[in-house]
């Protein structure tokens, strides 16, 4: 419990460890996609690191990386075939970038630095603890971004087919909200400063309280 803890809060990767910048700011337009491109990769990276710990004795020294890449490109392949077949409207708006799970910083080093030097439990729990910082990170990352720059919260739009309708919550219709600009690029920069700036002056007093 205490190693899923550290990668919520002590080694999240997006908040702390400051990995995986690049998707997150690309995807996290809307709170579904944030949320849902969060699940994909804690799949992958999970699913990773229990696949290679079973397989690092059969990997040898001079192509680990070829090895791991080829491991993490197998599972996100089978991913995207899933989502292109089930939910097609989902695989449209990830775009290139579900592609990019496999070459994912986050990914690859979990499967470095633990899963090729652990066993197959502390593997599954490292790849769960940094998976949910991950998906936590992305998703309130996504719902701040999309509050303030669309005024709204979309729970369900590019998986409407699966309920049967979308859904999409209007929190603000007045003259000054939404601000456009946090849906684009340079609001994706903004978010993530001030989102950074609370956490690290957050942890800089609890610091001092100690």
């Amino acid at each position: 419990m205490r190693k899923i803890k550290d990668g919520v809060i002590k080694e999240n990767p997006l908040v702390v460890l400051m990995l995986g910048l690049c998707s997150t700011m690309a995807i996290s337009t809307t709170f579904e996609k944030s949320l849902l491109l969060g699940f994909a990769v804690f799949l992958v990276l999970t699913l990773s690191n229990v696949v290679v710990s079973l397989l690092k004795k059969w990997i040898g020294k001079s192509v680990v990386t070829p090895s791991l890449i080829l491991i993490i490109g197998t599972l996100v392949t089978i991913l995207e075939l899933l989502l292109s077949t089930f939910v097609k409207p989902l695989y449209d708006a990830f775009g290139i970038y579900l592609s990019l799970i496999v070459v994912n910083c986050i990914i690859l080093g979990r499967a470095l630095l633990v899963a090729m030097k652990e066993g197959v439990k502390e593997s599954f729990i490292d790849g769960v603890g940094i998976g949910l910082g991950y998906l936590l990170s992305i998703s309130v990352f996504g719902l701040v971004r999309e509050i303030l720059g669309s005024g709204t919260i979309t729970i369900v739009d590019a998986t409407k087919n699966i309920v049967g309708q979308e859904i999409i919550l209007t929190l603000f219709d007045g003259k000054y909200f939404p601000i456009s600009i946090f849906v684009s690029p340079a609001g994706a920069f903004l978010v993530a400063g001030f989102l950074l700036g609370i956490i690290g002056t957050w942890k800089e007093r609890k610091h001092e309280t100690r």
